[in-house]
C-alpha cells in the first residue's frame, strides 16, 4: 500500500464545489452526468477504449473552454456547471516548439535574466557588451559559423540533411568572445553555465535571486539532470509535461482547472512520487487537477475516482463507479477496482 499523500476525506471531497458535466451520446461513450470536485486530485481510470478519453479531452475540456469563453457548446454537451473556474488547462506529452532556438534555459525564463547578469561584468562592460550581446539568437557574442543554432546541416547529396555540432562553438552556440567575460570571481563564462545541468547551476548561482527561484521549480519538478543549454523539441514527452508546469506552480490556482493525459507513461515508479508532488504542488494551490491515468501507484493516491466501462468500444462508455479509491475496490462492477 503506497501512501504517498494524504487524502481528502470523505465526507469532505465536494467542500469546495462541484464541476458538473452532463453529455448526450458521443461515438460508443453512453449519456453521461459527471461529478468532479473542485480543489481535489481526481483520476478517470478504466480500460483502453471505455470513454476515459472522450469523457475528459472530447467533452470536459471543449465544454469548460467554450464555458469559459462564452461560446456555444460543443453539440454533445447538454450543460457544465462550473462556478469560479477561470482556466482549463491540458498539460499533455506533446513536445515543446520545434525550434531549435528553444533551450530550457529559454523556456523555463531564466536566459534573460542571466544575460543581464553576464553583461553586468566588469569584462563586458569594459568591452561595451550589453545584454542583447549575449542573445545566441541575435546578439554579437553568437557563434559566426553556426548563428547561434550550435549546429550545422551537412547537405549530403541523396540523403536526408545531416546536423553536426558545429565546428566553430562545438554545439555551445557562442564565439570566442563570450569565453572572455567571466562572472565575478571567475566562476564560469556564460557558455559554461549553458552546459551545466540545472542542480550544478543552482550551487553556481546561489547569488541571483530570480535565477535559483526558477531553476528550483524544474528541480523540485525532477528535471534537475536537464542542461540549461538542453533543446526543448529533444525532451521526452514526460519532461515537456513537466516543463510546461514550471510556469504554473506557486501561484495561486482556485479558478483552474489542470488535465493531465496518462502523464506516469514511460515513468520510473521513482517519477512517480515525483508526478504525485507535481500534483499536490498544484492541488495546494487551490487547483482542481483531473488525470487520466492507469498506474494504480497514482489511482491509489486520487482523492476520487471516476471509473469508465465496464469494457471497451461497445462494452463500455458509461461511468462504472465514482468514489474513494477504497469505495471503487470494494464495487463488483469495476475492473479496476479488481486491480486496486
Amino acid at each position: 500500500e503506497t501512501k504517498l499523500r494524504e487524502r481528502a476525506k470523505k465526507d469532505e471531497l465536494f467542500a469546495n464545489g462541484t464541476v458538473h458535466l452532463s453529455t448526450s451520446q458521443i461515438h460508443t461513450v453512453k449519456p453521461l452526468e459527471v461529478d468532479i470536485p473542485k480543489g481535489r486530485f481526481t483520476v478517470v481510470t478504466g480500460v483502453s477504449g471505455s470513454g476515459k478519453t472522450t469523457m475528459v479531452l472530447e467533452s470536459l475540456v471543449p465544454a469548460l473552454e467554450a464555458k469559459i469563453n462564452g461560446n456555444p457548446l460543443p453539440a454533445h454537451i447538454r450543460s457544465v456547471e462550473a462556478d469560479g473556474i477561470a482556466h482549463v488547462k491540458l498539460i499533455d506529452a506533446t513536445p515543446i516548439g520545434i525550434n531549435v532556438r528553444s533551450t530550457v534555459a529559454t523556456y523555463a525564463n531564466v536566459h534573460d535574466e542571466l544575460r543581464k547578469v553576464f553583461a553586468r561584468t566588469p569584462d563586458a562592460k569594459r568591452l561595451g557588451y550589453k545584454a542583447g550581446d549575449f542573445s545566441y539568437n541575435t546578439g554579437k557574442l553568437r557563434c559566426p559559423v553556426c548563428d547561434g543554432t550550435g549546429v550545422i546541416s551537412l547537405d549530403v547529396q541523396f540523403l536526408p540533411d545531416v546536423e553536426i555540432p558545429c565546428t566553430g562553438c562545438h554545439g555551445s552556440r557562442y564565439s570566442r568572445d563570450a569565453d572572455a567575460e567571466n562572472r565575478h570571481g571567475g566562476t564560469c563564462t556564460l557558455p559554461q553555465l549553458m552546459d551545466m545541468d540545472i542542480n550544478t547551476a543552482l550551487t553556481v548561482c546561489t547569488d541571483l535571486k530570480l535565477v535559483t527561484q526558477r531553476l528550483k521549480v524544474l528541480r523540485d519538478l525532477g528535471l534537475g539532470y536537464l542542461t540549461l543549454g538542453e533543446e526543448t523539441p529533444s525532451l521526452s514527452g514526460g519532461e515537456a509535461q513537466r516543463l510546461k508546469l514550471a510556469s504554473e506552480i506557486g501561484r495561486t490556482q482556485t479558478d483552474s482547472v489542470f488535465v493531465f493525459d496518462e502523464p506516469s507513461i514511460g515513468l520510473h515508479p521513482l517519477d512517480v512520487r515525483v508526478l504525485l508532488g507535481v500534483f499536490q504542488a498544484l492541488l495546494d494551490n487551490g487547483a482542481t487537477v483531473v488525470v487520466i491515468e492507469h498506474d494504480l501507484d497514482v489511482i491509489r493516491n486520487a482523492d476520487y475516482v471516476i471509473d469508465m466501462g465496464p469494457g471497451g468500444g461497445e462494452s463500455g462508455g458509461r461511468v462504472v463507479a465514482t468514489g474513494t479509491p477504497e469505495e471503487i475496490q470494494e464495487n463488483p462492477e469495476s475492473i479496476t477496482g479488481r486491480y486496486l
